[in-house]
């Protein structure tokens, strides 16, 4: 989890907004097209350590999979909510920067900045 790396959805304007000022700053991150190549269970575990955030938090919940897998049942385990983000990548928020050990969710853009102090 040490490497620099944007989570990243070329779709997105905040996303895209997120690389455009790390790449201002001489910052190449390693780019990874979460949608085509979906994190997995693991990895999602060690991003959210990272991120020091609960699983339910970095879902999208405006995702028509977010109703359709019913993940606002509060009753749902963490692993449920992991898993359901490894098979259905649209539900993680993004973008996602991880640098020096750290992560934190690129909304708006600019707090990817925050890591880079």
């Amino acid at each position: 989890m040490n490497a620099t790396r944007l989570y990243h959805n070329p779709r997105c304007s905040k996303s895209r907004g997120a690389l455009e000022l790390l790449r201002e700053r001489g910052i190449e991150p390693e780019i990874v097209a979460y949608l085509d190549t979906p994190p997995s269970p693991a990895e999602l575990r060690g991003l959210l350590k990272a991120l020091g955030l609960p699983a339910r938090a970095l879902l999208r919940t405006g995702e028509d999979e977010y109703a359709a897998l019913n993940l606002g049942d509060e009753s749902l385990p963490e692993s449920a909510l992991i898993d359901a983000m490894s098979a259905h990548p649209r539900l993680i928020e993004r973008p996602i920067f991880v640098h020096g050990g750290r992560a934190i969710v690129g909304r708006p853009p600019e707090r990817v900045l925050a890591l880079l102090d």
